[in-house]
């Protein structure tokens, strides 16, 4: 009897232990992106936008404490791929977030997938994994590739533009910036112009546009390809005379390079620093007070990333143990978004506002982005019907 006894207390013990041990696993991420090169100032953004997420939320999700693992891809896919399978293999993370770019996002997706482990991408957002290729450890807080786009072929055809001259960067998401503003344009396309991704000198182009006349361009080059296309742009006397539509070009990862060059050129976006809502306007001053800039989208979609990745950890008590329940906690984000309304499509790509945004400069000598216009309101991407792996 005695031993009966003995044996259920330790039993009961090695009950409380093991609680003890599980209430003290911590929430362990990884954080992938660019941090050196020309794509690192986008990726200190999103670093520095989930960090202070994580600081907002004390340090815990769902009561357990949070290991934030960051690690650099150097915008080099097969060195993606060797950091994603550390941060699984080794570190164990139960979420990876990143990357900035679409062509490492191709190189990581199957082998986060495979591991069943979940994916948030806080930027690259292409059409290769919104439709039949989705899955359900798979979310974006940022936008499908095409949608960002498709705001300025929108604009350029309410305006009026006849022509305009295309010029992007000769990857992924540089054809479907291509698709995306050829949804709403109807006039001609003069030029499509490739090109190498990591290209920082323009005059050839300058040269054709100068030359060619048409009556808009629109571009996206990230980092310090956008950097030099807007200061190279400015010299060639074209800002005057050409308007500029971008994306990913003039934004507040760019702008304290392109500073003057860049005011009242257009981009288009899912937010602004000016956007007006209480969480926005606490975040914005929370940013710059900590790193002493303004933020881009690079670190709000981060920031959301963690709030999304927080409500679902919340949801299920702190056990990431069932795989289908922390995915039905991700597809219902039940976080207060900083660009508001906020949810997903089947595909776990968002549903929602999009606006034509413009470069100005602060009373404090600091430039951003500034709302000009809703261009679209509760959009969902076109590839989410072909989605039935959700």
């Amino acid at each position: 009897m005695k031993q009966h006894v003995k044996l259920a207390g330790l039993a009961v013990l090695a009950s409380v232990i093991a609680g003890q041990a599980m209430a003290q696993e911590k929430i362990k991420v990884g954080v992938i992106v660019s941090l050196s090169g020309a794509g690192a100032v986008l990726g200190q953004q999103a670093r520095d936008g989930f960090n202070l997420a994580v600081k907002d939320l004390g340090g815990k999700m769902g009561g357990k404490d949070v290991e934030v693992i960051v690690v650099d891809d150097e915008l080099k896919p097969d060195v993606a791929v060797t950091k994603v399978k550390a941060l699984l293999e080794r570190d164990k993370v139960d979420f990876v977030v990143g990357p900035i770019f679409s062509n490492i996002l191709g190189a990581i997706h199957k082998p986060v997938i495979e591991n069943k482990t979940f994916l948030i991408s806080p930027n690259a957002g292409p059409s290769s994994f919104a439709g039949k290729e989705c899955s359900p450890f798979f979310y974006v807080t940022s936008y499908q590739n095409d949608q960002i786009h498709q705001i300025l072929g929108k604009v350029a055809q309410d305006r009026g533009y006849k022509k305009v001259y295309l010029m992007v960067p000769n990857y992924q998401a540089g054809k479907d910036s291509v698709a995306g503003f050829k949804t709403d344009f109807k006039g001609e396309i003069v030029e499509e112009s490739y090109i190498p991704l990591g290209n920082l000198d323009f005059q050839a182009e300058l040269s054709k546009i100068a030359s060619m006349k048409p009556d808009a361009v629109f571009t996206f080059m990230p980092g310090g390809m956008g950097v030099n296309l807007v200061k190279q742009y400015k010299q060639a006397g074209l800002s005057d005379r050409i308007p500029f539509l971008s994306a990913f070009t003039v934004d507040e990862s760019t702008l304290p390079a392109q500073q003057d060059a860049a005011v009242g050129m257009f981009g288009g976006s899912n937010w602004a620093p000016n956007l007006d809502t209480a969480a926005n306007k606490k975040f914005v001053a929370e940013y710059e007070k900590a790193y002493n800039s303004v933020p881009a989208t690079y670190a709000f979609q981060s920031y959301d990333a963690a709030m999304l990745i927080n409500s679902a950890v919340v949801a299920v008590k702190g056990d990431l143990s069932d795989k289908a329940k922390v995915s039905a906690a991700m597809k219902k984000a039940d976080f207060t978004s900083l660009r508001g309304g906020f949810k997903f499509s089947g595909n776990g790509y968002p549903i929602q506002d999009f606006y034509l945004t413009k470069v100005a400069k602060r009373a404090d000598g600091k430039f951003q982005t500034e709302i000009v216009e809703k261009v679209f309101t509760n959009y969902a991407d076109k590839y989410a019907k072909d989605c039935v792996a959700q």
